[in-house]
């Protein structure tokens, strides 16, 4: 039976993965590297760490990694933040997975600067007690670090745990900490690149609605 849920936030909770990608695209032309919105995009949901590297060639020591990343954030601190709105669903997702009696932990690849006020515009911040960041992770995802992370917070066994995300690079971060992954649609990847999800929804809203048959709530004695 799950006892608790990781859940990534941007692109799960709120909709930021193309504001993201805007300010990764804009970080890029200020460093006169002009990579286009579609050559990132896809690989929205790894860490700078990964992503910087992969689109430049760089090795991921190299400091010009770590400076661009904290250029992108004030960029999107600054310009795109502002603009980030909850999926419909989000906060009632929180609630219903706290009624049931889930422990919840957050699991994203944003810094600690981005995550609270991502948090906040899914109604969520004061909802969830542990939340795990980059700050907390020597690499980013598709390595599971994260969650390990977040699983030390929760306290318990990776067998009694769910992952919601809704990227590629969250599916394979929770396999390989060893916990079940369930996938959103939401994000803008389709059920062919979140291969690997035990359950697969559209958005918050349809987890909302459809909760009682998810592997979240099997089990639990509200709902047998």
């Amino acid at each position: 039976m799950v006892r608790g849920a990781i859940l990534d936030v941007g692109g799960t909770l709120v909709d930021s993965n193309d504001a993201h990608a805007r300010a990764w695209e804009e970080a890029f032309r200020e460093a006169g590297l002009p990579v286009p919105f579609e050559g990132i995009r896809p690989l929205i949901g790894m860490g700078g760490d990964k992503l910087v590297p992969r689109l430049t060639g760089w090795s991921a020591d190299d400091p010009r990694v770590e400076d661009l990343g904290r250029r992108r954030g004030e960029i999107f601190r600054e310009r795109h933040l502002p603009r980030v709105r909850a999926f419909a669903g989000a906060r009632g997702l929180v609630v219903a997975l706290r009624a049931a009696g889930l422990k919840l932990a957050v699991a994203s690849s944003a810094d600690g600067k981005e995550l609270e006020p991502l948090l906040e515009r899914a109604g969520a911040a004061a909802l969830i007690e542990h939340k795990t960041s980059s700050d907390d992770a020597p690499s980013s995802k598709p390595d599971p670090d994260v969650v390990h992370a977040a699983l030390g917070r929760l306290g318990l066994p990776a067998s009694e745990v769910a992952m919601i995300g809704d990227t590629p690079y969250d599916v394979e971060a929770a396999g390989r900490a060893g916990i079940v992954a369930i996938a959103f649609r939401c994000g803008g990847w389709d059920d062919a690149s979140l291969r690997g999800a035990r359950e697969i929804y559209d958005s918050a809203a349809d987890l909302l609605e459809r909760l009682p048959e998810s592997i979240l709530l099997r089990g639990h004695p509200a709902v047998v």
